[in-house]
């Protein structure tokens, strides 16, 4: 028998915010065990929350990116459970009233063109609401501690329709979601620091049932790649199970990405045995149009959208969009290169190929490096000019990144403006090396335009490598055209 997997993920961001969501100790990582406490976080006696107007912000922003319909009132409960990393022994969060609902992630189908912008799906979204963090278990050989310094931290919750059928999906909804919250400077997401966590819920049935079949939770998915190879696990497993004509059962299991392997973890809990109630210390928020219009104004054009924008107004081909418009900075990079007036195309050339593999070399963020967008516009100019050639710019470009120094003053120091060429000599060349290759020629003439190169390389030795490659081209196919 055939199945489809049908798969939705229960994603936690934690929100930046300089304080927790019901207290004023500072959020953060990195610090000394338990010294992000107070009284409220700690829920000691008498302690009463107070709501972070900062977090709401990120939630209501976070909810405008995915277009998402924002509640003019929400409220918040109780969700009660025990375990030792809940100081309170229950977690605020939101129930029935959520900030948001609906909306969507946009992601590009996997198996696209390599120069083509593939076709694009909208994940559906149920619902995103805010609610708090808790603390982190430390496990030992003997024993296991707690750190509370993350108990508190606002967390919003985004939970997909089921609407995912393979893992490469959700591997694009998770790049495409994290992008957006990035964007938006919502959170750094960062997995490592546990700053966006994972919870894929995980079904197959017949292909053309329309019922759903028995969930299964994965979770301890740390990383984006262990999310991709956590679903193909688990969707086999399950096929194999059924294959063998066993039963699937409702739980919760744990995948380890280091050795591909999922274990039960417990029985999946449903919402009725969290016990929730309405949480008696904190008034129900309003949202009013103001306060939506304010956010909206903050919020940033998505990669998808910038995307779509290089492609019509820039011309840039779509390889090279998909590397500039996934980082903000690299792209207003760009932009500000051209802006400076580099051609679009040219200027996205030495970004995503240059410039990224000498940042990568150096280990250097985009915001350490010495080369500016007037550095890349200027470099661009030159060439276009023909006062320096192809080969000597990337000698130029070296310096650049190493020194910060302008393109045009690498050239004089080095000596590497461009030596005119005769234009009679140069068609001498172009002559000689149309005459050397009959074959060329002869697929030219029948319609094979990159046959041209065949002559090119012929060209470029007889000068010497000092011929400028545009001058050349539009020699060759002046000849070219009247033979």
């Amino acid at each position: 028998m055939n199945y489809e997997a049908v798969i939705g993920l229960e994603v936690h961001v934690q929100i930046r915010t300089n304080s927790k969501v019901f207290s004023r100790v500072g959020a953060g990582y990195g610090h000394p065990e338990n010294t992000l406490t107070d009284p409220v976080v700690l829920a000691l006696p008498g302690a009463l929350p107070v709501m972070n107007k900062a977090a709401l912000d990120a939630i209501i922003k976070a909810g405008l990116l995915l277009g998402c319909e924002i509640a003019p009132v929400c409220k918040w409960d109780r969700k009660n459970y025990f375990y030792p990393d809940s100081p309170k022994n229950y977690q605020i969060s939101q129930y029935d009233q959520p900030m948001c609902l609906g909306g969507a992630v946009e992601i590009e189908l996997p198996g696209a063109a390599r120069n083509v912008m593939g076709e694009h799906k909208k994940i559906p979204l149920m619902r995103i609401h805010l609610e708090e963090d808790v603390g982190k278990l430390n496990h030992f050989a003997a024993d296991s501690l707690v750190d509370y310094n993350r108990a508190g931290t606002p967390l919003m919750e985004i939970v997909s329709e089921p609407a995912m059928h393979s893992a490469e999906e959700a591997f694009a909804y998770l790049t495409s979601l994290r992008a957006t919250m990035i964007f938006g400077g919502i959170s750094d997401c960062d997995m490592e620091k546990g700053q966006l966590r994972c919870d894929a819920n995980i079904s197959i049935r017949p292909v053309g049932q329309t019922t759903l079949g028995t969930k299964v939770e994965l979770k301890n998915l740390n990383s984006i790649s262990f999310v991709r190879d956590g679903i193909a696990h688990e969707i086999k497993r399950q096929i194999a199970v059924l294959s063998a004509g066993g039963t699937l059962v409702q739980e919760t299991r744990d995948y380890d990405g280091q050795t591909g392997i999922s274990q039960s973890l417990r029985s999946k809990e449903m919402a009725h045995d969290y016990r929730y109630f309405p949480d008696p210390d904190l008034m129900p928020v309003k949202v009013d149009e103001a306060w939506k219009a304010n956010l909206r104004a903050e919020c940033p054009e998505l990669p998808f959208d910038k995307q779509r924008r290089f492609l019509d107004k820039y011309a840039v081909p779509y390889t090279i969009t998909s590397v500039l418009v996934w980082d903000r900075a690299l792209a207003d990079f760009f932009e500000e290169a051209v802006r400076l007036g580099g051609k679009p195309q040219a200027v996205g050339n030495w970004i995503a190929n240059d410039l990224l593999r000498e940042l990568g070399a150096a280990k250097l963020p985009l915001a350490k490096s010495k080369v500016m967008p007037a550095h890349v516009a200027g470099l661009v100019t030159l060439i276009e000019a023909g006062t320096l050639l192809p080969n000597a710019a990337k000698e130029v470009f070296a310096e650049m990144f190493a020194t910060g120094d302008q393109p045009a003053a690498v050239v004089e120091r080095k000596g590497l403006r461009a030596a005119p060429v005769d234009v009679g000599e140069l068609e001498q060349w172009c002559r000689d090396a149309i005459a050397a290759n009959a074959k060329s020629l002869a697929d030219f003439k029948a319609g094979k335009d990159s046959a041209i190169n065949g002559f090119k390389g012929s060209v470029m030795k007889a000068a010497k490598g000092k011929a400028d490659p545009k001058r050349v081209d539009e020699t060759l196919r002046k000849l070219l055209a009247g033979m």
